[in-house]
């Protein structure tokens, strides 16, 4: 959006660049902040599109949605352009946020051992014709906080970019990752692609403070460990 001013209306945009319509286009995930923010007030104020405005909002909490959830209604409507119903809306939004974070902990899934994330893993990887790579992100006691999906590919591989390995864990706060990918041919021997792609990773993670703590191998004849087999 690097073309559009402030007071460029959203209208005015190309179509994949409007927020309602990036995210029906692209998914949730690929939204950045200001734009969530955007479809929850709807319009912004005169000179100030709704994206505009929420980039105000972010920044006046140093764009931390964590400290933006503490704020009161009487707080949020101080911006121009944010009256009372709009605010309740962001803070009903980020209300949801908390409680779902709280309702994500209780049921956590937390790994012990490689058994633990063929179960997390398989359900998602087993029936696949074509390779896809997986970060399971975990907390400091092994609880997974999220799985992400890095790369799809063809039968016998998947490009795998390590920037987008570890950007979702930066996002999460993550303090380990385990990698994970299927084999469609069942085969479960690593390939030397396998093995060089854990090498450059584990290198990778440790200029970032970050642990691996295994990459497994997931196919219909059960699964291959790295860990497990000493070779991570």
């Amino acid at each position: 959006m690097n073309n559009y001013t402030n007071q460029t209306p959203i209208q005015s945009f190309n179509e994949a660049d409007r927020p309602r319509e990036k995210m029906l286009l692209l998914g949730k995930h690929a939204m950045d902040d200001d734009e969530l923010i955007a479809i929850l007030i709807g319009s912004g104020t005169i000179g100030k599109n709704a994206i505009a405005l929420a980039k105000e909002i972010l920044l006046s909490v140093n764009n931390d949605l964590s400290e933006l959830g503490k704020r009161e209604i009487k707080d949020l409507q101080k911006f121009s352009g944010i009256g009372e119903a709009k605010a309740l809306v962001i803070a009903a939004a980020l209300e949801i946020g908390r409680r779902r974070q709280f309702s994500d902990a209780r049921q956590r899934e937390k790994v012990t051992c490689s058994r633990d994330i063929y179960e997390i893993m398989s359900p998602e990887l087993i029936d696949l014709n074509y390779e896809e790579f997986h970060v399971l992100l975990l907390n400091r006691a092994n609880h997974v906080l999220r799985k992400a999906q890095i790369s799809k590919g063809g039968v016998s591989g998947t490009v795998v970019d390590a920037k987008l390995v570890f950007k979702p864990a930066i996002d999460a706060l993550a303090t380990s990752i385990v990698l994970c990918h299927n084999h469609p041919s069942g085969n479960l021997r690593p390939s030397q692609a396998d093995i060089d792609l854990t090498k450059k990773l584990k290198q990778a993670a440790i200029h970032l403070d970050m642990h691996i703590l295994d990459h497994l191998i997931v196919a219909q004849t059960g699964y291959y460990s790295f860990a497990d087999a000493g070779t991570l």
